[in-house]
């Protein structure tokens, strides 16, 4: 199995990870800022979402696209105005494990090669198909941390 599909199936494990994120947690510990000036854990959650689906369609382009270009969104923007705060997280996991599932069966049987190939993003500049899957990938990891620090500040630790 070459690097890039490594990658995929390290994409497709955190599909379920939401679900874990959100397991046993209240409303209101789901909106609490335990540390203030910070997204709350539901704020997060659906942030990922959010995420992924732009790097689903993201993606998707760059498989059949000739380097098509992407423009960044404002993430701060989408949690502040799309009213994250009403959003049922249990929903929002189950969109994110069911779309995770949909984007690695597109990509799993790809060659290496495809893996070449790019986007241009606005900001970034030019990003491989490998590196955008692995900038998901990592985009969880990161956000992930957070999560844990939140939820042990809660006296809620996340379930084994």
């Amino acid at each position: 199995m070459c690097e890039h599909h490594q990658t995929v199936e390290r994409f497709v494990a955190q599909a379920s990870s939401l679900h874990h994120a959100v397991a046993g947690l209240t409303p209101a510990q789901l909106d609490a800022f335990p540390v203030p000036g910070t997204w709350s854990v539901r704020q997060i959650v659906v942030h990922l979402l959010d995420s992924d689906l732009a790097a689903g369609h993201r993606m998707k382009r760059t498989i059949a696209e000739d380097k098509p270009l992407v423009i960044a969104y404002d993430e701060t923007a989408f949690a502040q105005k799309l009213g994250y705060e009403r959003l049922d997280v249990h929903r929002v996991a189950e969109l994110f494990r069911i779309h995770r599932e949909h984007i690695a069966e597109l990509l799993r049987p790809l060659p290496a090669a495809a893996f070449d190939r790019a986007l241009v993003h606005n900001q970034r500049g030019l990003v491989t198909l490998g590196r955008l899957v692995a900038l998901y990938v990592e985009h969880v990891d990161h956000h992930f941390k957070f999560i844990r620090q939140k939820r042990q500040m809660l006296g809620v630790p996340l379930p084994a």
